[in-house]
């Protein structure tokens, strides 16, 4: 038997975040991952931390305070953040007039830290090279983490730093009441958080099944430009993006462009497409992405997909690009909501998401449980 304060199940996003909460408030942690190093959503994603997208409220809310707390991780982890903020394109009028509105009425509501850019101002950026979009809403607060490489930083900061034990290569077969019995041995903990991904069925399946949850798979691609590169110092959106982000997606004017893409671009909406463009810190661009929803994630991309993604981003930068790689995504969806935190015993919480905002948000609910839960 291993004694610990705090065990947590799962070294993804949700994991990493219960155990630094826990950490640094002077608790010992175990964290229980059946991969040698966690390989699922946390390093599949663009990095997006994309405060400016949220909806008010809890959204919003957890976004802002998730900010601060990836700005204090990167400084402490050491691993490249951008704080640029992110830009969303119009490549019409009728996505320029979705940021409009935003811009006259939840942007001043809320206190959205953005600002509406006009065709000139858009016009001015990076030599000219996006000229050919009529608007831009310029994001303040956004960041973008290169992941691959946050996390491992991540991980040795905890273990380094803080003393976490990091128990990877290792199955949690059950939980209950502080216990974990794992493939390695039981481990004990004042209290277990279990953020298993999406991966419904090893753990507590009874308290998941009620919730009929699904998960999406998601189409990616990492390209470098093949003609006159621009340098890119943030992420890239286009009003694709203002049908499926909660800031924006039930406005009037985004519902209405939902039903032009519907009738012009059928495809973009039957395969969930919305251009979203990621600079690595090596000059690359990570590109995607689609999203099929299902009990399960099939193994086989559609081609067909990947050109519509690399057709956008073509456009949206005015350059050729070659794609180096090709990977597939997968994360929970269609819950109650974005993410569910749920009390299964006097010591047992789990955390999972529904959504894929886990980097934007995370960092925020691991804080909030823990401090909840714990009462420290």
């Amino acid at each position: 038997m291993k004694n610990f304060d705090v065990v947590v199940v799962g070294a993804g996003m949700l994991g990493i975040a219960h155990a630094w909460a826990a950490a640094k408030r002077g608790l010992s942690v175990a964290v229980i991952e059946r991969s040698r190093q966690a390989h699922g959503a946390t390093i599949r994603n663009f990095g997006q931390v994309i405060v400016t997208g949220q909806a008010p409220g809890t959204m919003l809310s957890h976004a802002r305070q998730a900010r601060e707390l990836w700005l204090d991780l990167a400084g402490k982890a050491g691993f490249h953040v951008r704080a640029n903020g992110a830009l969303v394109l119009a490549r019409n009028a009728d996505e320029a007039d979705v940021l409009q509105e935003f811009a006259d009425t939840r942007m001043r509501q809320e206190g959205y830290r953005a600002e509406l850019l006009s065709g000139r101002d858009v016009a001015g950026l990076y030599g000219g090279r996006l000229a050919h979009h009529c608007a831009a809403l310029q994001g303040h607060d956004d960041l973008q983490i290169y992941s691959r490489e946050a996390l491992p930083a991540i991980t040795r900061y905890l273990a380094g730093s803080l003393g976490v034990a990091f128990v990877t290569g290792t199955l949690a077969r059950a939980v209950e009441g502080g216990l974990v019995c794992t493939s390695a041995g039981e481990f004990k903990g004042e209290h277990v958080f279990v953020c298993p991904g999406h991966d419904y069925l090893t753990l507590l399946p009874e308290r998941f099944a009620p919730l009929n949850l699904e998960v999406t798979r998601l189409q990616m691609l990492r390209a470098a430009f093949e003609t006159a590169p621009i340098a890119l110092d943030r992420p890239l959106l286009t009003g694709l993006s203002c049908v499926h982000y909660g800031a924006f997606s039930d406005l009037p004017s985004a519902l209405a462009l939902r039903g032009t893409i519907q009738a012009r671009e059928p495809m973009l909406l039957e395969n969930g497409i919305h251009l979203l463009v990621s600079p690595t810190p090596y000059g690359e661009l990570i590109i995607g992405d689609s999203h099929r929803y299902g009990q399960d994630a099939p193994p086989f991309n559609d081609e067909a997909v990947d050109d519509a993604m690399l057709d956008l981003a073509s456009r949206a930068l005015g350059a050729r690009l070659r794609v180096l790689e090709r990977w597939q995504g997968v994360y929970g969806a269609r819950g109650p909501a974005p993410f569910s935190v749920m009390p299964v015993d006097p010591a047992t919480t789990v955390a999972v998401m529904h959504s894929g905002v886990g980097m934007t948000v995370g960092l925020a609910i691991g804080e909030r449980t823990v401090a909840g839960v714990l009462g420290r």
